[in-house]
This record gives structure tokens, C-alpha cells and sequence, in this order.
């Protein structure tokens, strides 16, 4: 009777763990399978929120593609001049949107590329008026390889400091200097075609087969008056250009161009020919906050023609330090000699001091305002205001 009971109370215990486990399992069972739905779902979920990632990344990066391929951008100036001639005695006292600039370019792939740059100058263009319509740039750009890329169209000439560089923003003073303006002549550009070769880290090679200048007796061998433009010009005769520019030292520019065109009267001088040989160069050396900027260009004409105009000879320098006291206010001074007239003649030399403060409202946003002095051939004074911008 005892085993009995003993034997009823195991088998009793035993079923009662038996259920109680049989329900832990059922209900382990029933957690799992919530886990699996959970699971599936949030599978399903990432697959879906995957492919919307992709999708969006691919409109991002075809939206991305279609902006880099084609950009635009532009520059320009306004500027107030109140400069007397003290010679005269007449006050020139006046403003003037010099310059609105428009950029266009076009990435066509990772080698080859286009770039634009249409111009108005004195805002009004047209018979009567001021100012021009003009295109300054409109060139291919191939890269060969890592060391050669060439150009092919109308671009600026590889020639001193500001003629492939002259956003307002870029430089000091209202005006453009004298001297790259008038001996350079820039801004400055021909159709043709260019290579620029990498030699070393540092170390560039220009070279360019374009059309030249025209000059005659009556547009008085003057250089800037030279320009064609590339508006119809007459091609006779072409240019040949080279440049050497050192950048290898941190801080310092070194650079020289030379030019030949056998005749700057395109063939239709009645006296004679007339051959011109450019030669200029330039540096510039900042340390920290401080840069000192140094060029020198010269022309010689070979023409009886130039020679009795007194033109044969035509040649500039000027030096220009300047101090960025912080990121927005920047000061400068300019001394300029030139003379296209007679470049060894000192009664007809051109001095030029410019003294003046740059203000940058916005890294490409500038106001500028200088004090400028002529003396020598000419004898005036006075002041020029400005504001620039480039995007």
C-alpha cells in the first residue's frame, strides 16, 4: 500500500512537470515563431529601404553628373574715376560698368572640355556707343596625358601676371596696371592652337602657333592698338609664343614669355616689313601675409616705319608690395614706368604710384579704393573707386 501511494505520487509529479513543460515549449515555440515574423519583416523592410537608397543615390549622382558637366560663372566691375589733368586743367569725373563677364563650360568626359567667356565692356555696345560685345574665350581642352594638354579656339595668351588672370577680385588697385595694359597689351587673346607641358612638379612649358597682331602707320605701331581680336583677322603673318613658369618653391612665381611674329603688318605695309619680338617676364614671392609682385616687358619692332614714328622700341615695368592684413582688408602700393613711344626716351616715359585698400566682403566679392599719380610725359592725380565680383 505504501509503494502504492509512493508510486501514484511520482507518476503524479512527474505528469505535472510533464504539462508544465509541454506548455513552456508550446510557448517557447509560439515566441519563436513571433521572432521569425519579426525577422521576415524587417528583412522585407531593409530590402525596401535599400532600394530606395539606390534609387536615390542613382538620381543624385545623375543629378550631380548633369550639373558638373555644364557650368557657369562670370565677373565684373564697376568704377568711379575722379582723376584731373594738371597739365589741361579738365577733371574726369566719371563711372562706369566696365566689365560684365559670362562664363560657360561643358565637361564633355574626365579628358576633354570646353570653356566660354562672353564679354560687355562700358555696358552699351552698338554704333555710337562705348562699349563692346565681345568674346574673349571659346576653346577645346584635351589632356594627352598627366604631362601634355593642348587647346584649340580662341583663349588668352600665356603672357604676365593678369592676362590670364584679371577677376577684380584677384588683384589690387581699381584699373588694371599701365603696363600690362599698354606694353602687353592685355587682356589679350588669339585663335590658334597651345600646349601646355608638365616637365617636372613645378616646372611648365607653353607653347602657341596663333594669329598675330596688325599694326601699320596709321594705327601708329602702338601695341595695344594692335589687337584683331580674332574678328576677321587678317592672317598673313602668325605669332609664335613660349612661356617657362617655375612654381616648384612654396610661395614664389617664375615666369618669361617670348613671342616672334615676322610681321606686324600682315604684308600690307607699303614701305617695308615689320618684325616684333615680345619679351617679358614676371615674379611674384609671398610669405605669409606679405607678396611683392615684379614685371617687365619689352617689344622690339624692326621697321623703318616704327622707327620714324619712334615706336620701335616700347617697354614697361612696375613693382607692386602689398600686405593682407586679415581675411577682409588687404593694402597696396604701385610704382609703373612705361612709354610707347620711345623706350629709351625719358621725356616720354609714363610714372605711374598707385596707393590703395582692397576690402573683400566675401572671398569673391571686392571693394577697392586707391589714390593714383602720373607724372613724367604726363601730369595728372586723383582717385578711383570700385566694386567687383566674380561667381
Amino acid at each position: 500500500m505504501k509503494k502504492t501511494l509512493i508510486a501514484a505520487t511520482l507518476l503524479s509529479l512527474f505528469s505535472s512537470q510533464y504539462a508544465t513543460a509541454s506548455d513552456d515549449t508550446t510557448e517557447l515555440r509560439q515566441i519563436i515563431e513571433q521572432q521569425q515574423k519579426v525577422l521576415k519583416d524587417l528583412e522585407k523592410r531593409l530590402e525596401q529601404t535599400e532600394k530606395r537608397v539606390e534609387t536615390t543615390a542613382d538620381v543624385v549622382e545623375s543629378t550631380a553628373s548633369s550639373k558638373s558637366a555644364t557650368t557657369i560663372g562670370g565677373y565684373g566691375e564697376l568704377h568711379y574715376n575722379n582723376i584731373t589733368d594738371n597739365k589741361t586743367g579738365k577733371d574726369k569725373k566719371e563711372f562706369d560698368f566696365h566689365r560684365f563677364v559670362l562664363f560657360v563650360g561643358h565637361e564633355f568626359n574626365s579628358t576633354t572640355r570646353f570653356f566660354s567667356e562672353l564679354e560687355v565692356e562700358h555696358s552699351l555696345a552698338g554704333e555710337g556707343k562705348k562699349g563692346e560685345v565681345e568674346l574673349e574665350q571659346a576653346y577645346i581642352e584635351h589632356d594627352f596625358n598627366e604631362m601634355l594638354t593642348g587647346k584649340a579656339g580662341l583663349f588668352l595668351m600665356p603672357v604676365g601676371i593678369i592676362n590670364e588672370t584679371h577677376e577684380p577680385d584677384t588683384f589690387y588697385g581699381v584699373e588694371r596696371n599701365p603696363v600690362e595694359k599698354d606694353i602687353i597689351p592685355a587682356t589679350w587673346w588669339e585663335g590658334g592652337l597651345t600646349l601646355n607641358v608638365k616637365a617636372a612638379p613645378g616646372l611648365a612649358f607653353d607653347t602657341a602657333v596663333t594669329s598675330g597682331l596688325y599694326l601699320d602707320q596709321s594705327s601708329g605701331y602702338k601695341i595695344r592698338n594692335g589687337r584683331q581680336k580674332v574678328s576677321e583677322a587678317k592672317g598673313e603673318d602668325l605669332a609664335y609664343t613660349g612661356r617657362v613658369k617655375y612654381t616648384a618653391v612654396p610661395g614664389l612665381e617664375l615666369a618669361a614669355t617670348v613671342q616672334y611674329q615676322s610681321d606686324l603688318t600682315q604684308g600690307e605695309a607699303a614701305v617695308d616689313t615689320a618684325s616684333a619680338t615680345l619679351l617679358t617676364a614676371h615674379a611674384i614671392y609671398s610669405i605669409e601675409d606679405f607678396t611683392v609682385k615684379a614685371l617687365y616687358a619689352q617689344w622690339d619692332i624692326d621697321g623703318k616705319e616704327a622707327e620714324a614714328l619712334g615706336r620701335d622700341k616700347q617697354n614697361g615695368f612696375y613693382i607692386e608690395p602689398s600686405y593682407r592684413i586679415n581675411e577682409q582688408f588687404g593694402v597696396f602700393a604701385r610704382y609703373n614706368e612705361w612709354d610707347n613711344n620711345d623706350g629709351d626716351n625719358a621725356e616720354t616715359k609714363k610714372k605711374q604710384t598707385n596707393l590703395g585698400v582692397n576690402y573683400w566682403l566675401h572671398e569673391n566679392v571686392v571693394f577697392k579704393a586707391d589714390f593714383e599719380r602720373i607724372t613724367g610725359a604726363a601730369d595728372s592725380d586723383g582717385f578711383n573707386l570700385g566694386v567687383g565680383y566674380q561667381f
